[in-house]
């Protein structure tokens, strides 16, 4: 049935959508992730390092996952992808030192490469089938709200597998079984959203040919420039940083008169577990309602600099309040930052591909996922070595305001209809 504010219809492929979203956000081990580096002995630069790898990873094996997704069709690269994902999941689990755990980021890194976009042109393949695609911007925001619905329960019940174990390792483990599933759904998608399967693949050489073009197109124009730097720099920056909340969360938990009944490791996995459900299921909610957001402006420009403000403000007052020592007001409005990313993905995407021709889209998008992780690989170590320099509060507070202080430079400009 279509309801009264979306035209497209909650069917099979719907729910299959979104159960692939919610399946693939069931990361067990997201929500400790920093904290069992951490754990490891590892410093803020070092896993600042190991972010600035998997995006590294994640720039590279993008152009041959190309010529893997020409070979294989779309549902057995997501596939692929997944036997990426179980291969690291499995590295995590045995790795005790920077340098193994240098080879699982490797591995992780190759099966977002693959995975990356795949699933999203499938779906706006779908909406072109059904002739939906006005409703962009409103049913890519409902897929993603369930991805963020299935970050949600995997934090409160990560927390409980680590309270109850006292073991941040065996979540990676428990991480698998999702991914399996998810492999054999992406598997039952219909063949029409497949793709072209081309059998006598494109060279190493040509792909990085189409890269270079598609580069050039990106930059090809002042307001495309702005609007790829604006979409993917504050991206990049979400990534960068979004970790980080385990550390807050835990210096609150530490802070709380709770050690009369639980140790440190349990007090943590409540409070972090219990943290992250509340914070994905309020991202759930502004994912879901983006599409909503930008309908109330004439032109999507507006809600898309307006969230890049909000977002970089509440950096820099998290990271006032955090090195101040106030821990939970910090922790809000680090919150505030990772609601604004996931309200403003969407719109950004739109935004993107208003600016570019149809043939060319799935090139532009693709670049601007590259400049996400070209930013991201830069921002990460240098976030990091602050942290380990000044304080993670006062490292959050300088790198955000030179960010801020370059805004003028990807401030985008109203869309002109034609």
């Amino acid at each position: 049935m279509k309801s009264s504010l979306n035209n497209f219809v909650k069917d099979k492929q719907y729910f299959k959508f979104c159960s692939y979203g919610f399946l693939k956000n069931l990361r067990f081990f997201e929500p400790f992730l920093l904290l069992f580096f951490i754990d490891k002995g590892l410093t803020f630069t070092q896993i600042g390092l190991l972010i600035g790898i998997r995006e590294i990873v994640i720039i590279i094996s993008d152009i041959p996952s190309g010529i893997i997704a020409d070979a294989l069709g779309r549902r057995r690269t997501l596939a692929f992808s997944f036997i990426f994902y179980v291969i690291s999941f499995c590295l995590y689990f045995f790795a005790d030192d920077f340098w193994a755990f240098m080879i699982a980021m490797f591995f992780f890194a190759n099966g977002d490469a693959v995975r990356t976009g795949v699933h999203k042109a499938m779906i706006f393949e779908y909406l072109k089938l059904k002739g939906w695609e006005n409703q962009k911007t409103t049913y890519y925001g409902h897929t993603r709200a369930w991805s963020q619905m299935g970050t949600a329960i995997s934090s409160l019940l990560a927390g409980v597998f680590v309270f109850f174990s006292g073991d941040f390792q065996i979540i990676f483990l428990i991480s698998i079984i999702p991914y399996i599933i998810d492999l054999m759904l992406v598997l039952s998608y219909p063949k029409g959203l497949e793709g072209e399967m081309i059998h006598h693949s494109k060279s190493v050489k040509e792909k990085f040919g189409e890269v270079i073009s598609a580069f050039w197109l990106s930059v090809s124009t002042i307001i495309m420039v702005k609007a790829m730097i604006n979409t993917s720099l504050f991206s990049a920056y979400y990534k960068s940083i979004k970790d980080y909340l385990q550390a807050l969360l835990q210096s609150f938990a530490l802070a709380m008169p709770l050690y009369f009944f639980f140790n440190q490791k349990q007090q943590t996995a409540l409070v972090v577990g219990i943290g992250y459900f509340i914070v994905y299921m309020a991202t759930s909610l502004t994912t879901r309602n983006a599409g909503n957001l930008a309908k109330r402006f004439i032109d999507i420009s507006k809600p898309l600099n307006f969230t890049l403000l909000i977002g970089l403000t509440a950096g820099i007052i998290s990271g006032i309040f955090y090195q101040t020592g106030f821990f939970i007001v910090a922790a809000i409005f680090f919150i505030f930052i990772l609601l604004i990313e996931n309200m403003r993905k969407p719109i950004g995407i739109v935004y993107v591909a208003e600016l570019t021709d149809e043939k060319a889209m799935a090139s532009v998008l693709s670049t601007e996922s590259q400049a996400t992780s070209l930013f991201a690989a830069i921002f990460a170590p240098v976030i990091g070595w602050l942290a380990d320099s000044y304080g993670l509060g006062a490292g959050l507070l300088l790198f955000t305001i030179v960010l801020m202080a370059f805004m003028p430079f990807y401030w985008v400009n109203r869309l002109k209809k034609a």
